[in-house]
């Protein structure tokens, strides 16, 4: 079998064995990433030395259609609706922070570290745009808040993207890459001892989107894709986009397939999109990890899930891909971007210039007080 699980279910993933409670932060990580799947909350203890860490509790909260559609569409607004938007979600964050804690009778959080929702991402422009206001947190909540972590190195001539790498390198360095299959699939890995990462290509971005149209919330399985055809040539066409061509680092944003794919993909039919672009992507996934030359990989994000989606891939590398278990696989970025804030609050470096392309390595992130 070409891919592993861990199936084991404990009542929290433990990775924590050495440390003692004074020399812990307990740091709550949310995400809300591109599929608009849902919010991601996870809290985590951390020890002195980051590495070690216990997961005490993680939970997706699905957007509400209400929700989802001004997450969609704030795109497309303008300066005043999205500030008004940026404080309306940071409230929403907040009470679902406080339902979360509650419900999981959760201890004393000593940060929170929210990503926030990304609205355009645009760093060739030197423009990068992530609501949910960390004051607004901070002040319902009484916790302090790390977030706009992508600004900063935007304004360093960066790419303001990927930044989960720093945490592949520090709580994953037993795997020689690490990569996520989400709404983009992304990978990072060491090379001549710097982290280097990118975004491969547009991922459940896209099955989402024509699995939606045929009325599913996703394909489950990768079985709509499975059983489609491919098209010849629209395969030739997607594996020629110039982005692919593109030495790292570089990052991709829902503009992307905005402008690019959707014009593209829309003019065939949905089954046919769905078999003919999981190939695609498997095999854009498949030659970024032979170039990365790593021989044992690991794998999270929702993709682990699309059997056809993992084929493709493996078909395509020689690399042994692991999935673990169930909580790192949904929630390995908000775990990580708990360990980004945690490393913003004790002002430690946590964007790696080899990874965006920003002229140094920094420490990012905005500071909310409660």
């Amino acid at each position: 079998m070409y891919f592993q699980h861990q199936t084991q279910q404990l009542p929290s993933q433990t990775y924590l064995l050495r440390s003692i409670r004074n020399t812990m932060s307990v740091v709550l990580g949310l995400m809300s990433g591109t599929s608009l799947d849902g919010l991601d909350l996870c809290c985590v203890r951390f020890a002195k030395n980051y590495k070690d860490f216990q997961i005490l509790a993680a939970q997706t909260i699905p957007y509400p259609l209400a929700w989802k559609s001004k997450l969609e569409n704030a795109f497309f607004g303008t300066t005043t609706e999205i500030d008004a938007l940026d404080i309306e979600y940071g409230i929403f964050l907040a009470e679902q922070i406080t339902d979360f804690t509650n419900t999981h009778s959760l201890p004393h959080i000593d940060l929170i570290a929210s990503h926030g929702h990304t609205v355009f991402h645009k760093p060739e422009g030197g423009v990068t745009k992530q609501i949910g206001s960390g004051e607004e947190i901070a002040k319902l909540t009484g916790i302090q808040v790390i977030y706009d972590y992508r600004t900063q190195d935007v304004a360093l001539g960066g790419q303001g993207a990927p930044l989960v790498p720093i945490g592949d390198r520090i709580l994953f360095n037993d795997y020689d890459a690490c990569l996520n299959m989400g709404g983009f699939a992304n990978v990072s890995f060491d090379k001549q001892n710097k982290r280097i990462a990118y975004d491969i290509g547009a991922c459940n971005l896209i099955l989402n989107h024509f699995a939606q149209k045929l009325g599913y919330e996703y394909d489950d399985q990768g079985l709509i894709a499975r059983r489609g055809t491919c098209d010849k040539s629209l395969l030739k066409e997607l594996n020629n986009i110039d982005y692919y061509d593109f030495n790292p680092p570089k990052s991709l944003a829902r503009e992307f397939a905005e402008s690019k794919l959707l014009p593209l993909l829309s003019t065939y039919d949905e089954k046919t999109v769905l078999h003919t672009y999981t190939k695609h992507i498997g095999f854009q996934i498949g030659v970024s990890l032979t170039k990365s030359k790593a021989t044992k990989c690991l794998v999270t994000g929702g993709g682990v899930y699309n059997c056809f989606l993992m084929d493709q891939v493996h078909k395509h590398t020689g690399c042994f891909l692991e999935i673990p278990n169930h909580t790192i696989v949904e929630y390995k970025e908000a775990l990580v971007f708990a360990l980004l804030g945690l490393l913003r609050n004790e002002n430690k470096i946590n964007v790696l210039s080899s990874v965006t392309g920003a002229t140094r390595d920094h420490s990012s992130g905005r500071i909310a007080k409660p």
